[in-house]
């Protein structure tokens, strides 16, 4: 069974002050698409929320848009994976706590910045 990696879009994004607040899309495309070249077989779950909402998945990275709180959507999908391998990229403290509590383990931004 193969991991599964969930990443918090709007944390990862902010993470690096490129002017992704100008076109916040765009930005979760390109970490999409970051995430697309990652080497490796783990399930990759991007979870966008706000302006990001609708972008599409592409082979190799699911896009979940979350219909209110990303972080909430997270912890949703982090109970859904229970028993598995579960990576959270976030460096939201209180998110973390949260993921933990369900098994899940947690990497900085960091892992997946290109």
């Amino acid at each position: 069974m193969t991991d599964v990696l969930i990443v918090d879009g709007a944390n990862v994004v902010g993470s690096v002050p490129d002017g992704w607040w100008r076109d916040r899309r765009g930005a979760a495309e390109r970490l999409r698409d970051a995430l697309a070249a990652r080497p490796g077989d783990e399930e990759i779950i991007l979870v966008v929320e706000g302006a990001a909402r609708g972008v599409p998945s592409v082979p190799g990275v699911r896009v979940d848009s979350a219909p209110g709180s990303g972080d909430d959507r997270i912890v949703e999908l982090a109970a859904e994976h229970a028993g598995r391998r579960c990576v959270v990229v976030t460096a939201d403290r209180e998110l973390r706590e949260r993921v933990r509590a369900l098994g899940a383990e947690c990497a900085g931004p960091r892992l997946v910045r290109p």
